[in-house]
């Protein structure tokens, strides 16, 4: 299978480091190290919707559609 490389921009909000968060093997998400600023997320339920899901998600970070908590939400 062929793997791309999925290159993230810095954080819209911050200029953090975005990593690509897996959670329990079904989703998928873009989270800044530092403001914790993030897509949403994007299901998936094989190998091939994984791929899928990790290039939308990697789009959706380096166009700034992200969703922000401020202090005391």
């Amino acid at each position: 299978m062929d793997h791309k490389i999925i290159e993230l921009e810095e954080c819209p909000i911050c200029r953090g480091t975005g990593i690509l968060m897996h959670e329990g093997g079904w989703n998928v998400q873009v989270e800044c190290a530092d403001c914790s600023a993030h897509t949403v997320f994007v299901e998936y339920a094989n190998e091939i919707e994984r791929l899928e899901a990790e290039q939308k998600v990697a789009t959706l970070w380096n166009i700034g559609k992200v969703i922000r908590s401020d202090v005391g939400e």
